[in-house]
């Protein structure tokens, strides 16, 4: 799959761009050959295609400038391939609030942009749908795995989010490439265990780990040192919330047959759990902070209320 063929599947089966609406591409200078193949495709659809390129943000979730925030609320349609993640952005949330629906491609490479949008998603739709419909409502969420992890999640009164990469209505967002179901939980305790992909490490070795314990939602232990520092430094700012236990998400990618070393893709692979620290503002939760840090667990098993979760099968 070429850069242009992902462009289109991104824009007309995800998206479904028409004639009539008006697209903004926001991009910056080390991602401007996808932000590039998206113009071309947008500007092909749409007489009122625009791309904004701005320097990358300095971490995820770091707000773009101003001139660029107002671009993705005043069009109907944004697609952001960026180095830094704009998902969890105030910008993002205002666009929405505004009626624009669109995509963010956070962290994006070539490799995985034409490798995650190869993909039928109407299928991935379906795999929402039915993880969605045995997790929604249930008190009590529980994540196990073979490497350790034993950790209870409580959502609350929060909502469970579907990111199927179906975005054909107004003020709808997802992530691309899309999978996941998730959820901003009020409560959490216990340990999770990383064993797939997490930044700044990326694609961690055969038997490496990096645990966490978590206690009454906040994060109190992590082993590894480098995020450890990392989650310190938020801290200097805005305190305990950079310890935020801010997001349960499960993977519902069947198309995402191994990890790559990609957040943004590994944690939409069908059958993985990613749990996730710091910002939850932009997912239904009430934490801001300037840190977003999703860790994958390979082998997961997910109880909703006592039951076994099916997930989907994937065949690695």
């Amino acid at each position: 799959m070429s850069l242009r063929d992902a462009a289109e599947t991104a824009l007309t089966q995800c998206l479904d761009l028409d004639e009539t609406e008006s697209c903004c591409i926001v991009t910056d200078d080390k991602r401007q050959p996808i932000g590039e193949a998206l113009y071309e495709v947008a500007s092909q659809i749409s007489r009122d295609a625009t791309i904004a390129r701005y320097p990358p943000g300095e971490s995820h979730g770091a707000e773009p400038p101003e001139p660029v925030a107002a671009a993705m609320a005043g069009a109907d349609v944004f697609l952001a391939p960026t180095t830094k993640s704009l998902s969890h952005t105030r910008a993002r949330g205002k666009a929405n609030d505004a009626g624009a629906r669109g995509a963010t491609l956070p962290g994006i490479t070539e490799e995985v942009f034409t490798t995650g949008l190869q993909a039928d998603y109407d299928a991935i739709a379906r795999h929402c749908e039915d993880v969605l419909a045995q997790v929604e409502g249930a008190d009590e969420i529980r994540v196990t795995s073979p490497q350790g992890t034993d950790i209870t999640f409580e959502p609350g009164d929060r909502e469970w989010h579907d990111d199927t990469g179906i975005v054909h209505e107004p003020g709808e967002f997802s992530n691309l490439p899309a999978g996941e179901v998730f959820v901003s939980p009020v409560d959490a305790n216990g340990t999770y265990v990383v064993d797939g992909t997490m930044m700044p490490h990326g694609l961690l070795e055969e038997g490496q780990t990096l645990e966490f314990d978590v206690e009454g939602g906040q994060v109190t232990r992590i082993s590894d040192d480098e995020i450890r520092g990392l989650v310190e430094d938020a801290a200097e700012d805005v305190g305990d919330a950079a310890y935020n236990l801010a997001e349960l998400g499960i993977g519902t990618n069947v198309a995402v047959t191994e990890l790559v070393g990609s957040v943004l893709l590994d944690e939409k692979a069908g059958g993985t759990v990613h749990v996730a620290i710091g910002d939850d503002a932009g997912i239904g939760g009430d934490t801001d902070a300037p840190i977003h840090f999703d860790g994958i667990l390979r082998e997961p098993t997910v109880y909703a209320d006592g039951e076994v979760v099916d997930l989907p099968v994937v065949e690695r």
